[in-house]
């Protein structure tokens, strides 16, 4: 800067210590490992995986559970961990690299954005039940006055003396033989309460019903913490990570260490990963897709989730390293959190005197129904609760947080020069609609609404785009590039190193992702919440949002075909990387990507993957 006495005085650029400072790195490696362990880390791993090892043979699961985390989930993790580091982008600008298949990006985009609406109503819901916890004794310990006639805390017998089926029963002291006991039908009061006052769930997805006004201002709060928690966005979320991506696991190990100390805790475990585990299983197909799919789904693999967050690591970050660290936490956290849900229910199993398998439940049913009910038993039983029920708003928020990154990202890195300045507005823009977007989700049918974004949206697609993000990358793209890419970053590897990862990469991962998603289509069975069925408008709406995801990939393919007009060379360009697929900043670049040499490295991986095919 030339100064009043035409002196010149060196001008010092203000980064706050960031490698890059337009779109801003992570303030340290910890702030970077605990978001991804927080966007790794969800529901999943909680109210799935224990229900999952216990119907697949308990200890016998982890076997496949193991492998599929080898072949799968660690190589793809990997792989948009790599992309999203070398590009420093967002999950639709790093198709930069296949500009064909740019709307395989978009599609991410479009999967975060329904996957937040209803996560966001999840979050709801372990709100109000925090709030709920606040009082002594829990509400849904035992039957009050939103209970109907089938409320009990334990089974109704009855003596049929004459041995005609009755409807009006009357009470009196008499020795019953055992062939003349009648079990009555019941449902216990945490589960009325879940239905009558939580939810106040309608009889099916025809009748919606009004709003719930309760979850909407729970759901409002949960908004308005995302929101200011994404404020100043990575910056701001990975000061609150600290909390929120470590407390989770404080509040497992007190469970575990209470629940084991309980009356049945042993049989739980047993039932969960001990004596009763059965390896005949392993025989068994379904075990086996189970295994890649819950790998798939703890790890919430190409949501753009994952590039996202890589996005803004250094250059030079050890990515591989990162990888595996993340996913070996994320797998051993369902294990372990797998203890301290199984060790309660053995103990609410020999309350009521019921096998394991009558009080264990899968997803809502075991996060909103069993779990609570074990908790009521308990001394103290709100302190439990309110832990509980913290956890799964903290693992939550994890997950949301990462999800709301992903569109904000994508709209700065769009329009930079518009939005650069207006992180703080766009971020609390996108939680306005995601709240908005969400209210049906907590009118009557609101639960009907989630389950079906649920079964549709984060699952088939979640394959889908795996297996595009595969082919793009590693077939197109071509893997000897993107390993390059990879060199470029963490330094060059032994031959045997990468033989491992072309084999995943290549062949085993994308011909798992296929099996998986062939076989989930032939054994398809409509959806269902307990015993209420889908309406026939229901199932093709589920389709229709499956369609609304992925219609992208073909729409943006054919714009950028049309754009070519028709020109060979430009057409075939659109499966060459773009101008604008490099590293971000000029000094990572080097020589392979200045134009010359870009342009003649493509003719020659070109042919070198032509000859290997």
């Amino acid at each position: 800067i030339q100064g009043d006495q035409g002196c010149f005085y060196p001008l010092t650029l203000v980064n706050n210590g960031d490698e890059n400072p337009d779109r801003g790195n992570w303030t340290n490696k910890t702030e970077y490992i605990l978001s991804m362990i927080g966007y790794a880390v969800g529901l999943g791993n909680i109210w799935r995986f224990p229900y999952m090892a216990y119907k697949n043979g308990g200890g016998a699961f982890l076997i496949p559970y193991l492998l599929m985390l080898v072949l799968c989930g660690i190589p793809l993790f990997f792989l948009e961990s790599a992309i999203g580091q070398f590009c420093s982008q967002g999950p639709i600008n790093m198709w930069r690299a296949v500009p064909v298949l740019q709307g395989v990006g978009l599609s991410m985009v479009m999967v975060n954005a329904l996957v937040s609406i209803y996560y966001n109503v999840i979050i709801a819901y372990s709100l109000y039940y925090m709030f709920a916890s606040m009082q002594f004794p829990l509400p849904w310990s035992s039957c009050s006055s939103w209970a109907d006639r089938k409320c009990s805390s334990l089974p109704k017998v009855y003596c049929n003396v004459s041995g005609v089926l009755m409807t009006n029963w009357t009470q009196e002291n008499i020795t019953c033989p055992s062939s003349n006991k009648i079990t009555v039908s019941v449902e216990s009061p945490s589960e009325q309460y879940w239905d009558h006052v939580a939810l106040q769930r309608s009889s099916g997805l025809d009748e919606t019903g009004p709003v719930v006004w309760h979850l909407a201002l729970c759901l409002l709060l949960s908004s308005i913490i995302v929101a200011a928690a994404l404020i100043r966005g990575i910056k701001s979320s990975g000061k609150v990570v600290y909390f929120t991506a470590t407390f989770p696991y404080v509040v497992i190990l007190i469970l575990l260490i209470r629940g084991v100390t309980l009356e049945g805790a042993r049989d739980g475990i047993d039932f969960y990963i001990g004596s009763q585990s059965n390896l005949t299983k392993l025989t068994e197909g379904q075990v086996w897709k189970d295994a890649a799919t819950q790998t798939f789904f703890s790890l919430s693999i190409a949501w753009g989730g994952v590039p996202t967050l890589a996005s803004y690591s250094n250059f030079h970050n050890n990515m591989f390293l990162d990888s595996v660290i993340v996913t070996v936490i994320n797998d051993g956290t369902s294990v372990f959190a797998g203890f301290a849900i199984f060790s309660i229910l053995g103990h609410m199993a020999h309350v009521y005197g019921k096998p394991i398998g009558n009080v264990v439940k899968e997803g809502f049913g075991l996060a909103f129904i069993a779990y609570p009910d074990a908790l009521a038993k308990l001394p103290i039983s709100p302190l439990w609760s309110i832990l509980f029920f913290f956890m799964l708003l903290t693992v939550g928020l994890d997950s949301q947080f990462a999800a709301i990154e992903v569109i904000t990202t994508c709209l700065l890195d769009a329009f930079p020069n518009i939005l650069k300045s207006k992180r703080a507005v766009v971020t609390i823009l996108t939680c306005i609609i995601v709240f908005l977007l969400g209210l049906p989700c907590v009118t009557r049918a609101g639960i009907y609404w989630v389950t079906l974004i649920d079964q549709f949206v984060a699952s088939w697609v979640m394959l889908i785009l795996a297996l595009m993000e595969i082919i793009g990358f590693c077939y197109i793209y071509g893997v000897n590039r993107f390993i390059k890419d990879i060199e470029m970053m963490i330094g060059k590897k032994s031959f045997c190193f990468w033989l491992w990862w072309r084999a995943c990469w290549l062949f085993l991962t994308p011909c798992i992702i296929a099996v998986i998603l062939v076989w989930s289509l032939v054994i398809f069975v409509p959806p269902t919440y307990g015993k209420v069925q889908y309406p026939a408008w229901g199932l093709a709406l589920g389709w229709s949002m499956v369609a609304f995801v992925l219609i992208w990939i073909p729409v943006i393919a054919f714009y950028k075909v049309i754009k070519a007009k028709g020109n060979f060379c430009k057409v075939i360009s659109l499966c060459s990387p773009s101008e604008e697929w490099h590293p971000y900043l000029d000094i990572h670049r080097g020589e392979r990507y200045s134009k010359n040499t870009a342009a003649e490295e493509t003719v020659s991986d070109n042919k070198t993957e032509d000859k290997k095919m």
